[in-house]
């Protein structure tokens, strides 16, 4: 399965390589005219879906704005679902939000910097109870970014958590990959 799971995300990849060669718009702003704040904003996030045994919703709507022709910066939030019909009692929402900072280093190559906390129930193995706890991370990491139109187009992001916690984290692994939108 872990095999299978990364062979979909470097043909993603690949393809978001392909399409960008057949792609020229690249989000530009006059730094020296100093445009106002509306102009230089920027909107997006992730979302995902799977339903099944297992039932997972993920929205995770952001808003940025550009300091530079290569730097930005911004705050999101997260909500995702999950749902394991094969327990009883398997579900559980985890919320949050996120500060961000990006840097384009290449046209299409941003490295990324973000903070993040966020609330699920997590399992206290010692006491046998469920509790809600907020959990911090500090990703490092960068992605590729795939223009489409005007102002927008899609990223393919891979980050590291530097406060990876294998008790408390609500991810699996230090390591998240993201594929999101830009308008």
């Amino acid at each position: 399965m872990w095999l299978l799971k990364n062979k979909v995300i470097v043909v993603f990849f690949i393809l978001f390589a392909w399409t960008s060669t057949f792609v020229s718009a690249q989000r530009v702003i006059d730094e020296e005219a100093n445009p106002p704040l509306k102009d230089r904003l920027y909107y997006g996030g992730n979302f995902g879906a799977s339903f099944g045994t297992i039932t997972f919703v993920d929205v995770s709507p952001l808003v940025g704005a550009m300091v530079t022709n290569r730097l930005s910066g911004g705050v999101g939030a997260t909500y995702q679902y999950f749902n394991d019909r094969r327990f009883f009692g398997g579900s559980n929402s985890l919320y949050g939000g996120r500060v961000f900072t990006r840097y384009n280093i290449f046209p299409n190559f941003f490295a990324h910097a973000e903070y993040e906390n966020v609330n699920y129930d997590w399992l206290d193995r010692n006491r046998n109870v469920f509790e809600r706890i907020w959990v911090p991370a500090f990703f490092l990491g960068g992605g590729y970014f795939v223009p489409s139109g005007d102002r927008g187009g899609f990223n393919f992001t891979f980050l590291y958590n530097l406060l990876h916690d294998n008790r408390r984290s609500p991810y699996f692994e230090p390591y998240v990959i993201r594929v999101g939108f830009i308008l």
